[in-house]
């Protein structure tokens, strides 16, 4: 067995994602293009949605644990009037129901009471949760239906305009990670006594990452591995600290509760602190060395 190669190509590649696409092929083109095999990404996008995903490359996927759990933001139609089996646009339609125009104030009412904040959630069979080892997604091809508990997800803002068409309204969703926006909203449809199925779902961002910030497939862009940590308060270290750092020595926690990223003087990432013990930090990411 051949010896693993060390990665070569190392930073963040933020990617606005084509319909069509699943996360996967992404990964699969960017280790053709970038040459580097050791590629990862924060949140799975559906093949018809779009828009952000942020991406580690080489000693960056290292960091992608401090990203998995940033907030969202996205944009959808909900259209009323069928459900399908995958709760969007690309199922098959399951059950019809009456088409008329939506009617926005009870909508928004029916948020404001039911769908913001803490809120109760099915994750849908479509779904990348994982099952015994498998993912719900792949049962679901495999014609299965397994039981899912409902799991608590955080939606900050769900906000609701009309359209031209009468029964499709536009949401826009801001929610903390685990949040699927198919099931939001086939379940407001659903708690309006009507039924609805989600299409042009796109995310737009993730924590301090915007898609209007981010690059194509054909031609993605390589940003240093220090904006992976942008969003960590960050200290700078001198040169015994960093010294002491890349062999791994605790060090003061400063007022800092969780991770927060140390940098050289020059303004290179020397590793990531998380809390070790009371008024401790440890080096739980380091990067450099001897």
């Amino acid at each position: 067995m051949g010896r693993r190669r060390i990665p070569e190509t190392h930073g963040l590649v933020l990617l606005d994602k084509p319909a069509g696409w699943t996360s996967h092929d992404i990964v699969a083109k960017l280790r053709k293009i970038l040459g580097e095999r050791q590629i990862g990404h924060a949140g799975t996008l559906d093949p018809d949605a779009t828009g952000l995903l942020v991406i580690g490359v080489g000693n960056g996927t290292r960091l992608m644990r401090f990203l998995g759990d940033m907030d969202k933001s996205y944009t959808c139609e909900i259209v009323f009037g069928s459900t399908t089996d995958t709760l969007d646009d690309s199922g098959k339609v399951t059950a019809t129901f009456p088409a008329g125009p939506v009617d926005i104030a009870q909508a928004r009412g029916v948020i404001a009471e039911r769908f913001t904040g803490t809120v109760m959630q099915v994750p849908p069979m479509v779904s990348a949760l994982k099952v015994d080892g498998k993912p719900l997604h792949q049962l679901a091809r495999e014609g299965k239906e397994v039981e899912r508990a409902p799991r608590p997800v955080v939606v900050h803002s769900f906000e609701v305009e009309p359209t031209a068409e009468g029964n499709v309204i536009v949401a826009r969703v801001r929610c903390g990670s685990g949040t699927y926006i198919r099931s939001l909203g086939a379940d407001l449809a659903g708690a309006m006594g009507n039924g609805a199925h989600i299409r042009r779902l796109r995310r737009h961002t993730t924590g301090p990452f915007r898609v209007e910030d981010a690059s194509t497939i054909e031609s993605p862009v390589l940003l240093p591995v220090e904006r992976m940590v942008s969003h960590l308060n960050a200290h700078v270290l001198d040169e015994q600290a960093v010294d002491d750092t890349l062999y791994g020595r605790v060090r003061d926690a400063w007022q800092d509760e969780g991770p927060w990223a140390a940098f050289d003087g020059s303004g290179a990432l020397v590793a990531v602190f998380e809390p070790f013990r009371e008024g401790l930090a440890k080096p739980t990411v380091v990067f450099g060395g001897r």
